[in-house]
């Protein structure tokens, strides 16, 4: 009871903290220029880590269709468009998040929660500032801006790492394998990609940065309220993931 008790109470404060962060700027200039670093940051360097993991997890996934779906009865392009459909649907939009999630979440909640413990939140608000909207808004807003274009890229390398599976396996071609992906495409799915990973980026951004700016205590607080960043992220994305399949089909 008591658990169920200090969720709702975290939630409600939560909701509060979001309705702070979403007012408008008091300095549009500074706010442009906070957005544009933590774009970088969050977003930029973002993209090896998006390139080198959906590289090699596209190539893994065609190299295990054509393992375990051996069957002369199955046309040859039936791997590309099964490998299109896992990429698009759920590889780049989800599994990309939670890989976002335990880099950007821990990132925001520690650089947030160390700034809470220095006291220069603190220092913010006695000079009059809206440390909410300073602080957590371009965070946001930065996510949701890059997220959705990680996870373009994410599609397009995981089906050229799907090529260089079939070629590492040697028992699927590249034209039948692109004929495959070519098959009854639908922009629809990469339009659903793109509203999972924007959902994706507010539940990271959002619940990352109420860890941090709320966090009470000291250097070991942080760790944990990072770790919990992380976590909760995770569990929302699946639980939201659910619903928008459930939703969607």
């Amino acid at each position: 009871m008591n658990l169920v008790k200090k969720n709702i109470i975290e939630f409600g404060e939560y909701l509060i903290l979001m309705k702070e962060a979403f007012r408008k700027p008091q300095n549009l200039r500074i706010f442009k220029r906070k957005m544009i670093f933590e774009m970088q940051v969050l977003g930029v360097d973002s993209v090896p880590i998006v390139l080198v993991i959906s590289l090699f997890l596209g190539a893994a996934v065609v190299i295990q269709m054509l393992l375990n779906l051996d069957n002369p009865l199955y046309p040859s392009w039936v791997y590309g468009y099964a490998s299109r459909k896992s990429i698009l649907l759920e590889f780049a939009p989800t599994v990309i998040s939670l890989i976002l999630a335990g880099k950007c979440a821990s990132r925001i909640a520690s650089e947030l929660g160390t700034q809470r413990i220095s006291e220069q939140i603190d220092a913010l608000e006695v000079m009059g500032v809206n440390t909410a909207s300073y602080l957590i808004l371009p965070k946001i807003i930065a996510c949701l801006l890059f997220f959705p274009l990680l996870t373009v890229i994410s599609m397009f390398t995981g089906l050229v790492g799907g090529a260089f599976g079939a070629m590492i396996n040697g028992d699927l071609s590249i034209f039948h394998y692109v004929e495959g992906i070519r098959l009854e495409f639908e922009l629809s799915d990469v339009t659903y990609a793109l509203i999972k990973s924007t959902v994706n980026a507010l539940i990271i951004s959002s619940l990352a940065c109420y860890r941090g700016y709320t966090m009470k205590g000291g250097s070991v607080e942080v760790g944990q309220e990072s770790t919990k960043a992380v976590v909760q992220s995770c569990m929302v994305i699946m639980i939201f993931n659910l619903l928008i399949t459930s939703i969607y089909n």
